[in-house]
This record gives structure tokens, sequence and C-alpha cells, in this order.
């Protein structure tokens, strides 16, 4: 059975709540137990911070022994190069996932520190993009 770990950065622990009409009005926490359902063959893992260390921490724990990992990094993903460096130093591939089209948004999220060092990128399909993300991981 193959292990992937879900790790969300900051404020999306305000899924449900936070600007619904970008992110929609679904918690995390309920569209993780859809994805569990979904991926009954997968040993699925989710970790949440608002903090860097925490997430640079995570990446380096489960990065040496699950088989992928699945990150949306917030707003650390235009700011972090120790989050980009804890991914490149790790054997597990990581696709990287935005639920809006950062695109569409203001100038500085166009630039992601993290998309050189992932396996893929996943941007502007909402909450579906985590499943496209663990699909891709298992091909």
């Amino acid at each position: 059975m193959k292990k992937i770990a879900i790790i969300n950065g900051p404020n999306l622990n305000l899924l449900g709540k936070r600007e619904p009409h970008i992110y929609g009005s679904q918690t995390f926490e309920a569209y993780f137990k859809q994805l569990q359902a979904d991926f009954p063959k997968l040993s699925l893992q989710y970790f949440q911070s608002n903090m860097e260390g925490e997430l640079v921490t995570k990446i380096q724990e489960v990065g040496f022994e699950l088989d992928g990992i699945v990150i949306n990094a917030g707003a650390y993903t235009h700011t972090s190069i120790a989050i980009a460096d804890a991914i490149s130093a790790v054997p597990a591939p990581v696709i990287e996932v935005h639920i809006s089209n950062v695109y569409a948004r203001e100038t500085f999220r166009h630039h992601s520190y993290l998309a050189p060092v992932c396996k893929g990128c996943i941007v502007g399909l909402g909450l579906e993009g985590y499943k496209l993300a663990l699909m891709a991981l298992l091909n």
C-alpha cells in the first residue's frame, strides 16, 4: 500500500470559512475524508501548519519514508526557499497544489519557489487538484 502525505500551509485551516468565493465552502477535513474514501488502497496522512519551520520539519520527517507528498504551501510558495530546500532534500516525489488559479491573481503569486523542485504543479482546479495530485503520484 502506497503512503502519501498531504501537507497544507498557512490559512488553509480556514477552508470553508475563508473567502468561499475563491476557496469554496468545504473544510479540508471533510474533503480529506472524501479522499480517503476515493483512494481506499492508499494510506493517506494529513498535516497543516501556519508555521514555515513546522512545514519544513514535516517534509523532512515524511520525505524519506513515504511514497509521495502533495503540498499546498499557501503563501509560503512565493516566499520560502527553506521549504523548497526541504523538498529538494528528500527522495519522495512532491506535487504542488493550489486551489485558486494563482496566475489570475496578484502578480506576486505568479512565482513559485517550489515548482522547480516538484514533480508537477496543479493550479486553479479547486480541491479537485488534490485528487489529481494523488492520481499523478500513483502513476
